[in-house]
């Protein structure tokens, strides 16, 4: 489904949504009609009873949807191989109300590994990254750290994810790529 297209559908089980932008979690009944306005990135952005919703991309099923999962990477990957893979996972992790994921909207400050155990070079990552919201007071902010925390710790030998949240710099429109300037018509 693109970002421009709609799909209403029942929910095939009670879900617990997230409220936007508020933040705030809800259950919403088996039964519910959900009209499906964002699937990308496995997550999804429904509108119930005129209440815009985020539904984690793990509980797809209570959409009929397909649960997405996570990359493969071999065993042995390099740390170049890794961080290529965090960086994937960061761009499925999107902005509930702008279709563009938040490595093209510059939220993302820094991304890097280390290992969890130095004397065991080969061994388990710690991913750390530096984030920001577009706005300071986004009540989706947390939703959205905890996006990038559980996407990230899909990426094999990935066993931790420090996930900072920073207002500094502040965030502008000018962090974005110009292909999302472009989509969203700020250029």
């Amino acid at each position: 489904m693109s970002s421009d297209e709609s799909e209403t559908v029942t929910l095939t089980r009670d879900v617990v949504a997230i409220l936007i932008p508020a933040g705030t979690k809800v259950e919403l009944p088996e039964g519910a009609a959900a009209q499906i306005t964002q699937a990308l990135g496995g997550s999804f952005t429904v509108q119930v009873q005129g209440h815009l919703f985020r539904i984690n991309g793990g509980d797809a099923d209570a959409l009929g949807k397909q649960v997405v999962r996570g990359p493969e990477v071999s065993e042995d990957a390099s740390d170049e191989e890794l961080e290529k893979a965090v960086w994937a996972q960061l761009r499925t992790c999107y902005d509930p109300e702008i279709p563009i994921d938040i490595v093209e909207l510059g939220l993302v400050y820094e991304s890097r590994l280390e290992p969890v155990d130095p004397a065991n070079a080969g061994g388990a990552r710690k991913a750390v990254i530096r984030m920001t919201l577009t706005a300071p007071g986004c009540g989706m902010g947390d939703v959205l750290v905890n996006d990038v925390k559980t996407k990230v710790l899909q990426v094999p030998s990935i066993t931790e994810a420090d996930v900072e949240l920073t207002f500094d710099p502040p965030w502008s429109r000018d962090m974005m790529s110009e292909a999302a300037q472009l989509q969203v018509g700020m250029y």
